[in-house]
């Protein structure tokens, strides 16, 4: 039997590590196997991919390029870790997938969504989660939380100002809106009990 993937998906410091954790182990507690990944990353070459995409100077890489690594750690992300879990009827929880880079590099970068979905047909094969959760939280809370969490400091994308990430929050929100068949919108205000709580709530049909 097939498994299923579930990508995590929002702006910057939503609560997606924490989220995915708490739903692993709910998961693995209901007798499923489960497999947590991130993006960039989950393969060894995709991970050094990641290095190269989130370190260094904001002038690092430019749009064009940045989007051609993203696709790139994806591609083997889904041809290596993803697919080969879900086909042999494992649950896959990724922090991040294609949505991120359509949102980031495609709308808030301005290369545009087409692009970004031709990238992604040609590299990973159209490949889609069965559900993505967008953690939603107010823009001054989600900024409060990056303080605390970064210290005051950012890695070169998290680090864009605010009007890259208002446009980034516009952009998943665009997205939840054309495609509710695969998104589901989840308040990420809280604790992270009564977010856990909506989370599994919004899942519990795919659990029967």
């Amino acid at each position: 039997m097939r498994g299923r993937f579930i990508s995590i998906e929002g702006g910057e410091a939503v609560g997606k590590s924490t989220q995915i954790r708490l739903l692993a182990d709910a998961l693995k507690a209901s007798g499923r196997s489960v497999t947590v990944t991130r993006e960039p990353g989950g393969t060894d070459s995709a991970e050094a991919i990641r290095a190269l995409l989130l370190e260094g100077g904001a002038d690092r890489w430019n749009v064009r390029s940045e989007a051609l690594l993203f696709a790139a750690a994806r591609a083997d992300h889904v041809a290596r870790l993803i697919r080969p879990a879900v086909e042999a009827g494992g649950w896959v929880l990724s922090d991040r997938f294609l949505d991120s880079s359509r949102a980031y590099q495609g709308v808030a970068g301005g290369l545009g969504d087409d692009a970004i979905l031709d990238l992604h047909r040609f590299g990973s094969q159209g490949f889609l989660p069965d559900r993505t959760l967008l953690l939603e939280l107010p823009a001054d809370e989600a900024a409060r939380r990056a303080t605390v969490r970064d210290g005051g400091t950012s890695d070169r994308i998290g680090g864009r100002d605010a009007a890259y990430h208002a446009a980034v929050a516009q952009a998943f929100r665009t997205f939840a809106a054309d495609h509710p068949d695969r998104f589901c919108l989840i308040d990420a205000s809280g604790d992270s009990a009564a977010v856990h709580a909506r989370i599994w709530h919004s899942i519990g049909p795919m659990l029967a």
